[in-house]
Order: structure tokens, then C-alpha cells, then sequence
């Protein structure tokens, strides 16, 4: 039988390592194994923080309170991800504000450390703060969905990202 380059180099682990640390474990070290969050109740499960999987009576007797990393980050107002919505009129905000939560709920679901830091209006625009890079691009790609207009992305070497949102102009006199 005939091995293609895709099977040979499949095969091939070199430069592989098998115990990579996570930036958050380097930072503050590995929780303990069933570990749970006093402010968020998110669960420290298998190398990562989960709120999918229920707790029960066993788990809690057994359970190391600690404080995860997001809600740590939300508490020092750190941020990775940023989005910026100019012009964001008084009669959209309600919406705007409820797709944000929406976004922020649906991923926090299955990755906890994904969480909004802010929300807060500075003058015409208003700028929403997440703890991680993906959960802004998130939220900005949902606007554009929902509500249309045009994104742009900036990624920094700091490690975080620019999402700016512009909602579509409407032109009076014209649908």
C-alpha cells in the first residue's frame, strides 16, 4: 500500500510537546482537580473551567473554593478584547446592550473564562471590555448580524484586540 505525505508527516512529533501550560496555569499555577469558583460557580474540570457539567453533594464536600481566573481579571478591569460601537443611538442601545448579554451568556455557558469585564457609554460611543480576544470578535461579528453595518479588526502585540463595530447609516426618506 502506497503511503501519501499526509500519513508520513501525521506521524512525524517531533517539536511536539505533550505538557504545554496554559498562559493562565503559567500565570497563576493549576487549581486542583474539582476546584470551584466562589463568584461565578464555574467548575475546574479536566484542565479547564466548565459550568456545563452539574455539581453534586459529593463534589461540593470534596471542593477547593477559589477565585477563577475571569472573574479575577473582572475584578482587576483587565482586558483582551475591546469593542467600540461610535455613534450607538439612544433608541438601539436597549438592543445593542441585550445582544451583548446574549453573546456574553451563550459563551460563558461552555467556556466560563470568556466574560464581559464593562459596558459603558463615553460619550457618542460605546465601548464594551471582555476578558478574552475571541468573545470580542464574538460579540462584534453578532452586531453585524443582527443588526448590520461593517466590523474592522485590530489585533495589538499587547495581546489584545480592537473590534469596532459601525452600525449602517439610515438615509431619511428611503428604506
Amino acid at each position: 500500500m502506497d503511503k501519501g505525505k499526509g500519513r508520513i508527516r501525521s506521524l512525524n512529533r517531533r517539536g511536539v510537546r505533550s505538557e504545554k501550560v496554559r498562559p493562565v496555569e503559567a500565570r497563576a499555577g493549576r487549581p486542583e482537580e474539582g476546584a470551584i469558583c466562589e463568584r461565578c460557580g464555574a467548575l475546574f474540570s479536566r484542565r479547564t473551567w466548565r459550568r456545563d457539567h452539574a455539581v453534586t453533594d459529593p463534589m461540593l464536600a470534596r471542593a477547593t473554593w477559589v477565585v477563577c481566573p475571569a472573574c479575577q481579571q473582572t475584578g482587576r478591569e483587565e482586558y483582551f478584547g475591546r469593542v467600540l460601537i461610535p455613534g450607538a443611538a439612544a433608541a438601539d442601545e436597549d438592543d445593542i446592550r441585550r445582544r451583548i448579554q446574549n453573546v456574553a451568556a451563550r459563551a460563558a455557558f461552555t467556556q466560563p473564562e470568556r466574560q464581559v469585564v464593562s459596558v459603558e457609554r463615553h460619550g457618542e460611543v460605546l465601548e464594551v471590555l471582555t476578558t478574552s480576544q475571541k468573545l470580542a470578535h464574538r460579540i462584534a461579528h453578532e452586531l453585524k448580524k443582527a443588526f448590520g453595518g461593517r466590523t474592522s479588526y485590530a489585533w495589538s502585540d499587547d495581546r489584545t484586540l480592537l473590534a469596532t463595530w459601525q452600525p449602517r447609516e439610515v438615509k431619511l426618506g428611503t428604506r
